[in-house]
């Protein structure tokens, strides 16, 4: 199904992929020096003009993965369960740049649709959805609003983040 503003891949058994498109822009990629926890490989920050892409609308499942990786293959041969944290609807984990090569390849001949990893200014374009601070949500992340590591969490000598694991 296909229409503007989405795409949705039926992988079979009711397993669904949805891919959003994202209107082209500019924006100022990477940090301010000012930011919490800057890094100099974050910098200089400049001006990136993006035309419009598609993305995937949700990470990867377990359950989409394994679909995909039944395909035949095109360069290289693909686990079916990569993950530690299984779950058919946990983000599948543990898979290399290469095995994401491989799933786009896939996906690509099996749908006959293009499919790729977005590129490093794509992905941070998408992450800011179209805002100026560090994170679409504001200036800072706490474990109330994402599901990480909230233990201490010392970078060259700052603590960064602070909170309990696992309340996402």
């Amino acid at each position: 199904c296909k229409s503007g503003l989405a795409i949705v891949e039926d992988l079979g058994n009711g397993i669904l992929l949805e891919m959003m498109r994202l209107p082209g822009g500019s924006f100022l990629m990477g940090a301010d020096p000012s930011e919490e926890g800057w890094h100099s490989m974050q910098g200089p920050r400049h001006e990136v003009t993006i035309a419009p892409f598609w993305m995937g609308r949700f990470p990867i499942t377990q359950d989409q993965w394994r679909r995909v990786a039944a395909l035949p293959p095109v360069d290289r041969s693909l686990s079916a369960e990569p993950s530690c944290f299984r779950g058919d609807k946990r983000p599948v984990e543990q898979i290399s740049w290469l095995d994401a090569i491989e799933f786009c390849a896939r996906l690509s001949h099996h749908t006959g649709r293009p499919y790729r990893l977005p590129s490093e200014a794509e992905w941070e374009y998408a992450c800011r959805a179209m805002t100026q601070t560090p994170f679409w949500f504001g200036d800072t992340i706490t474990t109330d609003l994402a599901n990480y590591s909230g233990v201490d969490w010392e970078f060259e000598g700052r603590i960064c983040s602070k909170g309990s694991y696992g309340q996402g």
